[in-house]
Formats: C-alpha cells, sequence, structure tokens
C-alpha cells in the first residue's frame, strides 16, 4: 500500500497533476473541489472532500456527496481539519498542491498550519515556482545545482551552516525580523543545512535559474 497522501487546498490551482498512482490516498477541500472539476480532474479518484461546504454549490457534484466530510469548526482552517482527517487514516508524508495564491493571508495561515504539524507529518507544498516544506536540523538534499534556495526562519534559527549554495552560512544566525535567507542557488549538486535550534523553512525552485554564478 502506498504510504504517501495528496490534498488539493484551495489556493492557486496547479498548472498539472502529480502521477496519481503514487499516493495511497487523494483528497481535496471543498474549495479546491470546484478548480478539480473545471480542470478535468478525474473526481472518482478522491477519497474524500472536507470542509464546512460554505463554498458547495450543489448541481452536479452532488453525486460525490457520499465521500463529503463536513468539518464545521470555525476555529480551525479548512486546510487543518484536512490534515487531522488524513492523520488519523494513518498517513504521516502528505503533498499539497494549492497552498500558495490567491490571498496572501490564507498563504501565511497555511504555512503556520502546517508549522503546527510539522512533528506528526512531513508535508510538503508545490507551486509552479517551488516546492517548500521545513526541515530537520541536519539536512541534504541532491540534483539541486543551479535552482533558487531559500531558508525562511520560523521565526529564528540559530547557529545555522549551510554548504553547496552560492551565499553559505557559518555558524549564523536567522530571523524572520532581521536576516532571512531568500534568493540563494545551488552552485553544488548537493545542498546541506544544519542548524543548532529553531526551524527552517526549505524553498527549492522547481527549474534551473539564470543567476550570473560565482565560484
Amino acid at each position: 500500500m502506498k504510504d504517501k497522501a495528496l490534498l488539493f487546498i484551495n489556493g492557486d490551482a496547479p498548472k498539472s497533476f502529480p502521477d496519481l498512482n503514487n499516493y495511497g490516498l487523494i483528497a481535496c477541500t471543498d474549495g479546491a473541489f470546484h478548480y478539480l472539476k473545471k480542470m478535468g480532474f478525474p473526481l472518482d479518484k478522491l477519497d474524500f472532500i472536507s470542509g464546512d461546504f460554505d463554498s458547495h454549490s450543489g448541481s452536479d457534484e452532488n453525486i460525490y456527496e457520499g465521500k463529503f466530510i463536513h468539518t464545521l469548526d470555525q476555529d480551525k482552517t479548512d486546510f487543518h481539519k484536512a490534515l487531522e482527517i488524513i492523520l488519523e487514516k494513518s498517513f504521516s508524508e502528505i503533498d499539497v498542491f494549492g497552498g500558495s495564491g490567491g490571498e496572501q493571508d490564507h498563504f501565511l495561515g497555511n504555512l503556520t498550519v502546517a508549522y503546527a504539524f510539522k512533528d506528526q507529518m512531513k508535508i510538503r507544498f508545490y507551486d509552479e515556482f517551488s516546492e517548500y516544506y521545513f526541515i530537520s536540523n541536519n539536512f541534504k538534499l541532491k540534483g539541486v545545482k543551479n535552482r533558487m534556495i531559500s531558508l525562511y526562519p520560523f521565526p529564528l534559527v540559530n547557529n545555522i551552516t549551510t554548504k553547496g549554495l552560492n551565499w553559505p552560512l557559518t555558524n549564523g544566525s536567522l530571523s524572520i525580523t532581521s536576516r532571512i535567507g531568500t534568493r540563494n542557488f545551488a552552485i553544488e549538486d548537493e545542498v546541506s543545512v544544519e542548524y543548532e535550534s529553531g526551524d527552517v523553512l526549505f524553498f527549492v525552485g522547481i527549474n534551473e535559474i539564470d543567476y550570473p554564478k560565482i565560484y
């Protein structure tokens, strides 16, 4: 059985879909259901559709009503409630599409929700520009030469050292209020990040970039 889940939430619709055969569970929030339907997504592949259904329009989608999970807690976002359901179904690795774009308070809220679940689930966001996720304090990633790399403190990172980046850090510190580590790029095939305390949101660009290379 595949142990990874796929979740669509109500940000910008993806330009294309990943290989659905790689997932043991596929779900969406009620807002994302509408763009999936417009894009011709095979809706029969959805295991559940969750949310408070404040954007539910009825009509032909009622044939999928048996897959609706009503989550009416207004103290939690639809994304948060969908993650709870997925966790209850024993999935701890999840790819998320639709996390960015649209209203930016939603995007920031999605990052905060992912932070709340980071010790329980491995959550990776994907959009048309990059993939991004929280990383451990001893992290390595291969196959990224010439791709954009950003390190975003959440909210502080202490004694951070990086290798393989054009602008490396050595026992440095990052803070959301002063110094962040965005818009760097990899000059080696492998990038490593180590830090003593705090949390890092790691972004890696989907495509190679054309920054001037400084070696």
